[in-house]
C-alpha cells in the first residue's frame, strides 16, 4: 500500500476526509492497546480498505461512475500515507533526485534537486488550512515526543522517519513556510567523503587521526553544506565499541540506526514540553539538552555528541567537551573564524553575565579543531549544474592574548575561495597525531611542494 500515489487519479478532498475518519477509528480501536507500530500500520490499512469499500458503495448508490483498480490502489495508497506518513509530501520525500523541499503557502512548492537545480513543485494540499492541519496532525502523532503547533507555539521542528528533518512557521508569516531537508548519506564514512571530492586523503587521515585521540571537534558550514554528513564521517572513525550518547533537539545523526558500525549508541531527543510552567519555569513534559547532557554521564559514555549548536546548545557543548572525551558538533557559520564568533555570542546571550574573554578561553580549552565545509553551485560552461562541497578550512583552537581569548591555527586552508584545503601550518602539538594514523610524511610533503 505505501507509496506514491498519481496525483492524477486522486481526490484529495476525499483523502483528508478519510484521514481523518481512520484515525479516529484507529485511535478507537487502540485504546489501551498498545500495538507495536507494525501492528498499528496493518490495522490502519484494513480501516482504510474498509472505508474504500464504503465510499465506492456510497458511489454506486448514487449513481456516480464505478471506481477504476488504478483509483481504487491510488487512494488507498494516499490516504495510508497521510495516516502514517508524510500524505501529499511522501512522494517528493522518496523522490532521489530531492534534496529539500521548500513550502511558502501550499501551492507554492519548490524543489532543491541534488544536482543544483531547482524546479517548481505540485501543490501539498487543497489550502492554506488544510496544510496547517496536516502539520498539526503530524506534530500529534507521535506518541514518545509529541510537538506542539499553533497560535501559542508558531515553530514545529521534526524528525521524519528516514532522517528527514522538517521545520515549519506559520501564524506569524503570511502563509505557511515549511522547509524538508532530506539527508541522503546515512552510513557514510571518510573514505566516501574523499570519493566525493570533500576532501584528500591527507585531510582524511588527519581528520580520522583527530577523532581517534579524542579531540573536540566543531564542524561549520552554511545551511545545507552538509556539516552533519560530515560529523557521521568523522563518527565512522570512532571505535564501534565506545559507547556513545547523541543528544540532539531532533535526531539528524541517526548513528543508533547503524549497528554494525556503532554497537553502543544511547539517542537522546529534547523535548519541549506543553501546558502550563510549573514554578521552576518548566513546562510539563519538557526535557531540555542540560537533562540530556546530565543523564548521559550517568550511561558510561566514552563520547557525548550534541548535534547542531544554534543557540542554548552552546552551554551544554561546553560541558560535554570539558570532560575531555572528544566531543563533536555542527554549527552553522560562513568560516572556521566565524564559527568561534558565532559560539562566543551565543555562550554570552545564554550567560549574560560572564565576560567576553572568559569564554573565549572557555571555548579555547575546550575546542580542538574548527572544520569549515564550503558549499555552492557550480555552473559549467555548457550549463551542467552541479553542487560542489569542499572542506576549504580546518583550525586549530588555542589560548590566545588577543580580546577573544582564543587564538586559530590553519591547520588546512584553501588557496582559492572554495578551493580544496591543503596543508598550511601545524602546531608542534598535533604532530602527535602520527600514532594515530596521520599521514604526517605526506601533509609536510605536500606543504614544501605547494609552498616551492
Amino acid at each position: 500500500m505505501p507509496g506514491a500515489a498519481p496525483s492524477d487519479s486522486v481526490d484529495w478532498r476525499l483523502v483528508a476526509t478519510l484521514r481523518a475518519h481512520a484515525s479516529d477509528l484507529l485511535s478507537q480501536a487502540t485504546a489501551g492497546e498498545g500495538l507495536d507500530k507494525g501492528s498499528e500500520e496493518q490495522l490502519g490499512r484494513s480501516i482504510v480498505l474498509d472505508l474504500i469499500e464504503a465510499a465506492m458503495a456510497e458511489d454506486a448508490n448514487t449513481g456516480r461512475p464505478a471506481w477504476s483498480l488504478a483509483r481504487q490502489r491510488a487512494t488507498a495508497n494516499a490516504v495510508f500515507d497521510a495516516l502514517f506518513r508524510l500524505g501529499r509530501l511522501q512522494p517528493l520525500v522518496d523522490d532521489d533526485r530531492v534534496e529539500n523541499i521548500i513550502i511558502t503557502g501550499y501551492d507554492h512548492v519548490v524543489l532543491d534537486l541534488v544536482d543544483g537545480s531547482r524546479i517548481a513543485g505540485p501543490p501539498v494540499a487543497d489550502s492554506d488550512d488544510e496544510l496547517l492541519a496536516f502539520l498539526q496532525f503530524l506534530a500529534s502523532r507521535s506518541e514518545v515526543n509529541a510537538r506542539p503547533f499553533s497560535e501559542a507555539q508558531p515553530s514545529l521542528h521534526l524528525r521524519l522517519d528516514g532522517g528527514a528533518r522538517l521545520a515549519a512557521l506559520a501564524w506569524v508569516t503570511p502563509r505557511p513556510s515549511v522547509v524538508i531537508r532530506r539527508h541522503r548519506l546515512i552510513q557514510v564514512t571518510l573514505d566516501d567523503l574523499v570519493a566525493k571530492g570533500l576532501m584528500t586523503d591527507v585531510t582524511r587521515s588527519f581528520l580520522a587521526a583527530a577523532v581517534r585521540a579524542r579531540k573536540s571537534i566543531v564542524v561549520a558550514g552554511a545551511q545545507g553544506a552538509g556539516k552533519t554528513t560530515l560529523l557521521r564521517g568523522l563518527c565512522s572513525e570512532i571505535d564501534p565499541d565506545e559507547v556513545i550518547v547523541t543528544i540532539e533537539t531532533e535526531y539528524e545523526l541517526q548513528l543508533h540506526l547503524l549497528p554494525e558500525q556503532h554497537r553502543l549508541v544511547h539517542p537522546i531527543e529534547a523535548r519541549p514540553g506543553s501546558g502550563e510552567r510549573g514554578p521552576d519555569g518548566r513546562a510539563a513534559g519538557e526535557y531540555t539538552l542540560f537533562d540530556g547532557l546530565h543523564d548521559s554521564f550517568r550511561l558510561d559514555a566514552a563520547r557525548q555528541i550534541i548535534g547542531e549548536v544554534r543557540g542554548k546548545e552552546i552551554w551544554p557543548m561546553i560541558q560535554a567537551m570539558e570532560s575531555g572525551s572528544g566531543s563533536m558538533c555542527t554549527t552553522h557559520a560562513t568560516s572556521a573564524a566565524a564559527a568561534l564568533e558565532k559560539l562566543a555570542s551565543c555562550a554570552q546571550q545564554e550567560a549574560p553575565g560572564i565576560d567576553d574573554r572568559v569564554i573565549g578561553r572557555k571555548l579555547a580549552s575546550t575546542i580542538d579543531l574548527v572544520v569549515y565545509i564550503d558549499f555552492r553551485d557550480v555552473v559549467s560552461p555548457d550549463g551542467t549544474r552541479a553542487r560542489q562541497r569542499r572542506i576549504t578550512e580546518i583550525d586549530a583552537v588555542a589560548r590566545g592574548e588577543r580580546d577573544t581569548g582564543y587564538a586559530l591555527t590553519h591547520v588546512f586552508r584553501s588557496v582559492e575561495r572554495g578551493g580544496t584545503a591543503y596543508p598550511h601550518t601545524l602546531p608542534d602539538d598535533l604532530r602527535e597525531l602520527e600514532e594515530f594514523g596521520f599521514d604526517l610524511t605526506g601533509y609536510l610533503a605536500t606543504q614544501r611542494r605547494r609552498a616551492s
